[in-house]
């Protein structure tokens, strides 16, 4: 079983990284659909192998010299906020609906908000320089990705194109950065209030080294691809999760 973790978080975050994808968006429907765990269970394992792949993304970046503009590091400011209130909106439906309910819920918006994102390109472009609108902006992601437990990341990487004209090799950069935050206070969240309770992360044992691995093969696989093959893998990708998000909602509701 362990083996098929470590695959699963290995190809997310390989894909995560090379398009700023995150993995989580992958990861999540996966272990929707392997049923093993929990909701909670799930959002962790997800966000803690979604982290281990944006550190060694982020400091491969730095290293390589990339740097980060203003505009990236007040979209942070409001993804560590949205962490935050993201992990509180999760827990307040946790607590009050079922959870098959509540995956539905969880698919619908991020069948949702990825068909958005397959539309970006036929979408207005702006270029949005208010400092305040960027931090909303930033807020709301890190809300989404923390309560959906994704990362996020495909939904970055379209708002930073679509409002700050980003290509899209520079979005997926700024994608991982905003993910690396969210799901660092997500986590830290976690682990000042509610806590992670007596259930079985053994899992993370194998999910962790396989989002350490894929953070480096992507940020390699990023480099040797071109704008316009990125743009392919991320629309395969997200056509690609739409579709397990539905098969999931279907079979919690036959």
């Amino acid at each position: 079983m362990g083996v098929i973790y470590f695959l699963i978080a290995i190809f997310a975050t390989t894909i995560g990284a090379g398009a700023g994808l995150s993995g989580g968006v992958i990861i999540k429907p996966a272990l929707d659909t392997l049923g093993n765990y929990n909701l909670f269970v799930i959002g962790v394992l997800s966000s803690a192998t979604v982290l281990s792949m944006a550190i060694v993304s982020t400091t491969r970046c730095f290293f390589q010299g990339i740097k980060i503009d203003k505009k990236l590091i007040a979209l942070t400011i409001g993804a560590i906020i949205g962490g935050f209130l993201g992990k509180e909106v999760f827990s307040f439906f946790y607590l009050r609906i079922d959870e098959k309910m509540l995956t539905t819920i969880q698919a619908g918006i991020i069948i949702l908000l990825l068909s958005i994102t397959l539309l970006r390109s036929k979408l207005p472009d702006w270029h949005i320089k208010n400092i305040f609108v960027t931090i909303t902006i930033g807020l709301i992601l890190g809300t989404l990705s923390s309560f959906l437990g994704i990362g996020g990341g495909p939904i970055n990487v379209a708002v930073l194109c679509m409002f700050f004209a980003m290509d899209i090799k520079k979005a997926a950069t700024g994608s991982i950065f905003i993910i690396l935050f969210s799901q660092i206070t997500k986590l830290l969240t976690i682990t000042l209030t509610s806590g992670f309770g007596a259930f079985d992360y053994s899992m993370l044992l194998y999910m962790i080294p396989g989002g350490v691995l894929g953070g480096f093969i992507g940020i390699w696989l990023k480099g040797k691809l071109e704008n316009k093959h990125i743009e392919v893998l991320f629309y395969i990708v997200v056509s690609c999760v739409i579709m397990l998000n539905l098969y999931n909602i279907i079979m919690l509701n036959i």
